[in-house]
């Protein structure tokens, strides 16, 4: 009797928690090749390139300046024409210079990543409100990004690569 009672239990819990079994569907997407295929973010990495040429470029000059200034000062002393005094500003100006180049480095790394984000934003929101679409209209409750390496084994007709490439 309680065996039986046990197996009713059981199968009455399997007929109610069937339904909502079924209501999760699992898609997976790869968002990286998504990427790579966007015409945005071919534009967007050219962006960069040229912004990065221009930071580049505004640092070589500092660079050709201290060069410039360290000649001239090593030339200046070897003809025996530096005081003493002179020779300590030119060389804390020297330092000084250094400091700023050092400055304008990291400050340009900042630079970048702040550009990269700010151009990216706009591609990746796009990319996002594709996926959201996709999974609204074909009733998935999870899609998971294959890219990010969560996922051990996928079915391949579950991804929906496809579909959110032709929502873009």
């Amino acid at each position: 009797m309680m065996k039986s009672l046990k197996l009713s239990l059981l199968l009455v819990a399997m007929v109610w928690m069937a339904p909502k079994m079924d209501a999760q569907t699992f898609a997976c997407v790869n968002s990286a090749a998504i990427l790579a295929e966007m015409p945005e973010v071919e534009q967007m990495q050219a962006n960069l390139q040229a912004f990065q040429g221009q930071l580049q470029k505004m640092g070589q000059q500092m660079v050709t300046e201290y060069q410039a200034k360290e000649t001239s000062a090593i030339q200046k002393e070897e003809r025996g024409e530096l005081s003493p005094a002179e020779k300590q500003r030119i060389l804390t100006e020297l330092q000084n210079k250094q400091s700023e180049i050092l400055a304008f480095e990291q400050e340009m790394q900042q630079k970048m990543a702040e550009k990269e984000q700010e151009l990216l934003d706009p591609i990746l929101d796009r990319v996002n409100k594709a996926i959201n679409a996709v999974a609204n209209e074909n009733g998935y409750s999870y899609i998971f990004d294959l890219s990010s390496g969560a996922i051990l084994y996928v079915d391949e007709g579950m991804d929906v690569s496809a579909k959110v490439k032709a929502k873009l």
